[in-house]
């Protein structure tokens, strides 16, 4: 097909707008799926997408559409999660396209995500057209939502395309919009061949599946072709398109979007963002990059079966390649024996991950409880990164402590501004400003510290504005902080699993917190078991774990109270020596119960 007629486009919205039943009525308007094979969600393949109702990863597909005027066009589209912390899906999927459709829910209006993924799309000089969604529902308020379309993202409201994906209603409006608003395929005259690489997949059998977007010139089956970030070489053995299932082609042209099966088995061989060029006539220029994914939170993942080990690390090598920013290496503990410390995006992220171990390769596993990274500047000059608690320098050599924070956009209800705030400054974070987007709802502009919002924010957010709060996030800058390493002491025993870094007004509460979970957890021993949250050498909380009491008076049937007394304290004394010489053992199932409450 000519390149003038073939549309690159994504969908990008806040989580829950209709993305993905947009999408399916799209591929049932243009005949992709057959309405005897098309499921609701039908490009979310994964489980865990269908039960949570989210998008996960990025699901290319290719379309035919027939316009009004009897021109045949071929679309592309590149459906995107929506959630903040799979941002980075959503910008690699951006960058391979042309165009994207903004999809706002007419019941929820703008949300904080919505402006965010339209900003992504604004950098990446893409054109956007806007579609309220949902128009069906009683609650759906358009008028709000046309002027917040103008007031936040500063789109004229007479371009939105009023829709219900869930009824079909709009449908033909949207497909005409791509074919006459979204422009061709962008650098197709370039002389040689340039492909991106967006996304990658595993397959057991073939190896590794690049997800392509071809730019300029073509991929047949049997070119050699390099990758231009390292110059690795390979043979491609198999290319095609997604219909959504894989459909082999002769081969992928300017402005197809496909995969390319090359003989590539090693995982590590492939990177996202790459170029792929011809052998004979190679590019010279690499196209533009895709920021390089850097893991925000992190956490260590033990097997809880030790003979696991080998089996956890070859899954962990798998995903990694299905998720970019997925990352891990060996670390061991005390506690919990051989495991990885792993990077994430976000708190969403690493439950996807380990929920994905344990379905997809049956592994059973514990997490520590999550860091993020840290910038420690020492006395003598030298500044390290520390993104486990157990690395941290002893305090004396410590100059001071950096840790990363965010500039969060939160949209609430009016009502709940005072809640709101006083959550904000819970969490030791400082409000920018406050802006009001309409007569019910206003957004505020807060900095925080990372490692503030990664347990229960989101939660206690939802729970305040009775759901109708939203937060999107970005990076911001290091500041100083007083931070300090607290460790939880077992009988005397410092226990790595249950290290943390902690704010020094925030020690005392955090660790009474952990020690009354632990002793509530750990079984009764013959002796008293003192369990001590210690920053340095100060003890800031503690709990007794009971001893366990045999009634040694059982068989004074009778006589002098002194033989009774004789008795308890040779008892007395017994449990002395032992705690001395005694071992604690904590079972596998307390750090369990312990992590996973935390």
């Amino acid at each position: 097909m000519d390149t003038d007629h073939k549309r690159n486009f994504s969908i990008i919205a806040h989580v829950d707008h209709g993305k993905t039943t947009l999408s399916d009525r799209l591929l049932e308007s243009t005949a992709t799926v057959t309405e005897r094979v098309l499921t609701e969600q039908h490009l979310d393949s994964m489980d865990l997408e269908r039960e949570r109702g989210i998008t996960i990863k990025s699901h290319p597909v290719t379309m035919n559409y027939k316009s009004k005027d009897g021109q045949l066009y071929q679309f592309n589209l590149m459906d995107t999660p929506g959630h903040v912390d799979f941002s980075y899906e959503v910008s690699r999927s951006l960058a391979a396209c042309e165009g994207a459709l903004l999809l706002i829910d007419a019941a929820q209006g703008v949300e904080a995500q919505t402006v965010a993924n339209a900003n992504l799309a604004v950098e990446q000089d893409l054109v956007i057209i806007p579609v309220i969604n949902k128009i069906d529902l009683p609650s759906a308020n358009l008028d709000l939502c046309l002027r917040q379309l103008e007031d936040l993202i500063a789109i004229p409201s007479e371009e939105a395309i009023l829709a219900s994906a869930k009824n079909g209603v709009g449908i033909e409006e949207i497909l005409n919009a791509i074919s006459e608003r979204i422009p061709p395929p962008r650098w197709a005259d370039y002389p040689a061949t340039r492909v991106g690489v967006f996304d990658s997949v595993y397959d057991p059998y073939r190896g590794a599946i690049i997800y392509a977007r071809v730019y300029s010139g073509s991929l047949r089956r049997g070119d050699n072709v390099v990758m231009m970030s390292d110059n690795t070489r390979a043979e491609i053995k198999e290319v095609g398109v997604f219909t959504p299932s894989m459909q082999k082609t002769d081969a992928l042209e300017a402005g197809d979007v496909g995969y390319v099966v090359c003989n590539i088995k090693n995982v590590s061989d492939i990177k996202i963002g790459d170029t792929i060029t011809q052998m004979v006539s190679q590019a010279e220029e690499m196209l533009p990059g895709y920021q390089e994914v850097r893991p925000l939170v992190f956490s260590g993942i033990y097997p809880v079966d030790t003979s696991d080990f080998e089996k956890l690390k070859a899954s962990m090598g798998k995903l990694q390649l299905n998720d970019a920013a997925f990352s891990f290496q060996s670390e061991s503990s005390t506690a919990l024996g051989f495991g990885f410390r792993c990077g994430f995006l976000g708190l969403l992220h690493m439950e996807i991950i380990q929920e994905r171990i344990r379905r997809e390769y049956d592994v059973e596993i514990i997490s520590t409880y999550p860091s993020v990274i840290y910038r420690v500047e020492k006395a003598s000059g030298e500044t390290i990164e520390v993104d486990n608690p157990i690395n941290l320098p002893d305090s004396s050599a410590i100059e001071r402590i950096l840790e990363p924070t965010i500039k969060a956009t939160i949209h609430v209800p009016n009502d709940c501004i005072g809640d709101i705030l006083n959550l904000v400054m819970d969490k030791r974070g400082i409000c920018d400003h406050t802006e009001t987007l309409d007569d019910t709802r206003l957004m505020i502009v807060a900095n925080l510290p990372l490692n503030e919002i990664l347990v229960d924010f989101n939660d206690r957010l939802k729970s305040i504005t009775r759901g109708y709060g939203s937060m999107d996030y970005e990076l911001d800058e290091y500041r100083e902080s007083k931070l300090v390493r607290m460790d939880i002491l077992v009988n005397g025993d410092p226990v790595d699993a249950f290290s943390s870094i902690v704010h020094i007004d925030k020690a005392r509460e955090k660790g009474k917190d952990l020690c009354e979970k632990l002793a509530a957890i750990i079984p009764p021993h013959l002796f008293k078991i003192a369990v001590q949250a210690a920053v340095g050498g100060n003890v800031v909380a503690r709990e007794n774990v009971r001893a366990m009491r045999k009634d040694v008076t059982a068989k004074c049937y009778g006589g002098d109270i002194t033989r009774k007394r004789k008795l308890l304290e040779k008892q007395k004394e017994g449990k002395r020596k032992m705690k001395n010489i005694g071992n604690v053992s904590i079972p596998p199932d307390a750090f369990i119960k312990v992590l996973r409450n935390d």
